[in-house]
Formats: C-alpha cells, sequence, structure tokens
C-alpha cells in the first residue's frame, strides 16, 4: 500500500513514521509513504497556497490551483486509490473505515488548514472526507498521523501476528476487556483468579462477558451494530441487570 500526504507543513511526519510499527512496516516493504509539500505544486515566486476567502469572512482558504495540480499528479494513471480530505466536517473515521481504507493500493490524504480547502477541490476530486472526532484542531496533519496508524496495523504481516488486530478493541464491534501482567499481585490488587488457571475456555468466556461489560457502560452505541450471538445477549441482559441506566 502506498500513502501519500498532501500538507504544507511537511516537517510534523518526520518523527512520528520513524518509529514502532510504522517504521517496521516501511522497512519490509509493506506500506510506502511519501510527504508532499503543496508549496512544491506553485508557480509563483513566493510558493502561495492560501487566499481569502470569498464573500468575505476570517481566516484563510487553501487555494484549488496548487491542490489540483498535486492531486492530479499523484493520481496520473493510478487506479484503486482514494483522495481523502481530513476535515471537521467529514464522516467520523472508525475501525469499519479504516478496514476499508487499508484495502486500497493507494491513499491520498489531504491536510486541511485554516478555514479549509476550496470546495472545487471537494467537488471534482476528493473521494471521501474524514474527521477524527468532534473537536478542532489546528490543522489536518494530526489527524493524518492517526489515519495513518489506524490503517497500518490492519496491513498483514505489519503486526507479526495475525491474531492482533482481532483482539483489539472495536475490531469485534466491542471494547477490550481489561488485561493483566506480572506480578500477579501488586499492591494488595490480585490480577483475577480465572486467568490464571490455564482453563482458555474459561478464560474466553470470561474476555468476552467483559467486553460486553465495558461496552454497555462506556460505549452502549457500539452494542447497536455489534455482531451479537445468543448467548452474548442472554449475558448482556444479565450486565443490564446488574448495571442499569
Amino acid at each position: 500500500m502506498q500513502i501519500d500526504i498532501i500538507t504544507i507543513f511537511p516537517e510534523i511526519f518526520q518523527s512520528p513514521f520513524e518509529h514502532g510499527i510504522i517504521r517496521r512496516a516501511q522497512l519490509q516493504n509493506l506500506i510506502k509513504i511519501n510527504i508532499h509539500n503543496l508549496r512544491d505544486f506553485t508557480y509563483d515566486r513566493h510558493h502561495v497556497v492560501d487566499d481569502r476567502p470569498f464573500g468575505g469572512g476570517e481566516g484563510m482558504v487553501l487555494k484549488p490551483e496548487p491542490m489540483f495540480r498535486a492531486i492530479e499528479y499523484l493520481t496520473h494513471n493510478v487506479n484503486n486509490h482514494s483522495v481523502t480530505l481530513l476535515t471537521p466536517q467529514g464522516k467520523t473515521f472508525n475501525q469499519e473505515l479504516a478496514e476499508r481504507l487499508s484495502k486500497l493500493d493507494r491513499l491520498i490524504l489531504i491536510c486541511g488548514r485554516y478555514e479549509g480547502v476550496d470546495e472545487r477541490v471537494n467537488e471534482s476530486l476528493v473521494t471521501d472526507e474524514i474527521s477524527i472526532g468532534d473537536y478542532v484542531l489546528s490543522g489536518g496533519e494530526f489527524a493524518a498521523l492517526i489515519v495513518v496508524d489506524a490503517l497500518v496495523r490492519l496491513i498483514p504481516n505489519a503486526l507479526g501476528c495475525a491474531d492482533s488486530t482481532e483482539n483489539e478493541s472495536f475490531s469485534s464491534g466491542l471494547l477490550d476487556s481489561p488485561v493483566y501482567t506480572r506480578p500477579a499481585i501488586y499492591r494488595n490488587k490480585t490480577v483475577p483468579a480465572i486467568l490464571q488457571n490455564g482453563n482458555h475456555k474459561e478464560i474466553a468466556r470470561w474476555r468476552r462477558r467483559k467486553a460486553l461489560e465495558k461496552t454497555w457502560l462506556v460505549r452502549p452505541d457500539l452494542l447497536e451494530k455489534a455482531n451479537l450471538s445468543k448467548e452474548d445477549l442472554k449475558i448482556l441482559q444479565e450486565i443490564k441487570s446488574k448495571f442499569p441506566k
């Protein structure tokens, strides 16, 4: 998979992509990440990428000309790609969307800035508009970091273990169950005995119950779309009785 990021602050991405899973995935040629400075696609001597909005108002807007040139350059003769604008007005980024994007051969991320991008870019070139949450950031660069990290984890062999992503929060539609490690007793708090008895079937049932419980208490909205079995529904009723809202 190849990810191209269009930004006016390419320096932001230097360090984050040089560590951890993203670094290993690049070294293994599982993913290629290219950072493109939008100013490189300007023709004026001052490399201007923004201007005042028509109709008045505060702030600046990213101009269409350099954005068109950048996207057309990156998408020339390219199939199975998506041009994604990172913007507060986009659909909320979630695991389902991450999985869909991770299957692309090429993903182009546009980092919005200031008051946004000229709407003609959206109308003509953008495939998806994505927001990482209902809050305001300085720019799309920080959202791009989150999107890239989420996608790389889904690329086969990136984590080194096929089961790793399947057992994480949201992959099953639920939040994850609690996790523990050694020592078994710390400051008079003990790891649940069931996790120490070696019975993998009992452990799996315990983890499923705890995942359902955590989701009900913290993110009950996720239960509406989760793929729940008859046993899950039975357990969930018990949980709701124990923790009524």
